[in-house]
């Protein structure tokens, strides 16, 4: 079952989402905060920009630092036909029950820039790394402290069986944009 907004509020003041806008916020900027079925995350002004300056390899299994540099801005350029990764604001801790898809915002898309977040699993806990590819010719900016992508949560019949944390898994508690590890 996918969970409206009263629900996210009251989550939210559990501590899900943190920090939570209890409305959403449009007037000049991206919008953000909570929708009719979801929440809308913002991006923090720390960046990772994909450089192949380095001429290294691309391997998720042993990432290169040196395949990125590192910005600070109230806006990033993504270099075209490239990507960053930037982190979300917000802090989530997300329930047992509960399994979070993430999707990008229109207004980015509509003008070739593509946000991919991976399933927010049950009792992971982080702040959000976020990879947003610029899928065109053109230098693409984008905004510290507005959305980015919108959350949506689907609450399950039952607890799982086995959730993120018990498993240990590598990304629970990330801190700031966490780069591919094995």
């Amino acid at each position: 079952m996918i969970k409206s907004d009263k629900w996210i509020i009251k989550m939210a003041k559990k501590g899900m989402i943190s920090p939570f806008s209890e409305r959403q916020i449009r007037e000049g900027v991206i919008s953000y905060g909570v929708s009719s079925y979801g929440y809308d995350i913002r991006i923090a002004n720390e960046f990772k920009i994909f450089t192949n300056v380095n001429t290294t390899i691309i391997d998720p299994k042993n990432i290169d630092e040196r395949n990125f540099i590192d910005f600070k801005g109230d806006s990033c350029l993504i270099p075209p036909n490239s990507f960053l990764l930037a982190r979300s604001v917000e802090y989530l801790r997300i329930p047992r029950d509960i399994l979070v898809i993430c999707l990008g915002k229109s207004t980015y898309a509509r003008c070739g820039i593509l946000v991919t977040i991976t399933p927010l699993e049950p009792e992971w806990e982080g702040y959000v790394t976020v990879e947003i590819s610029n899928m065109t010719s053109l230098p693409a900016r984008i905004y510290s402290n507005e959305g980015i992508a919108q959350l949506i949560f689907l609450q399950a019949d039952e607890q799982c069986e086995l959730s993120y944390k018990d498993k240990a898994g590598k990304y629970q508690g990330q801190r700031g944009i966490t780069l591919s590890r094995l």
